[in-house]
């Protein structure tokens, strides 16, 4: 989970895309229930409900995707960046 969210963080955000422009990243790396997360949430608004919330299990390379955004159009984009990188890629683009 912690190399998702450094590439999450590098690809979505530290590049401008302009796609999550409104949302920022709060990782949640250190769960003492095994199920380490990150999550999207507004940008400016860290206290806001998750709008995406990428969730990993413990000894496990399977993560689930749930939230808001997962409805939305980006949520194409978010699985296929999150299937790649789950892959071993580490690029930003497909």
């Amino acid at each position: 989970m912690e190399r998702l969210t450094l590439t999450a963080n590098r690809c979505w955000f530290k590049s401008g895309d302009a796609a999550f422009a409104p949302y920022s990243l709060a990782p949640e790396l250190s769960s003492f229930s095994g199920r380490p997360r990150f999550l999207l949430v507004p940008r400016g608004k860290p206290e806001s409900k998750p709008l995406l919330v990428v969730e990993g299990r413990k000894g496990s390379t399977a993560i689930d995707t749930y939230g808001p955004l997962m409805g939305e159009p980006v949520a194409a984009r978010i699985s296929a960046d999150l299937s790649r990188w789950r892959a071993g890629a580490d690029g930003c683009s497909a």
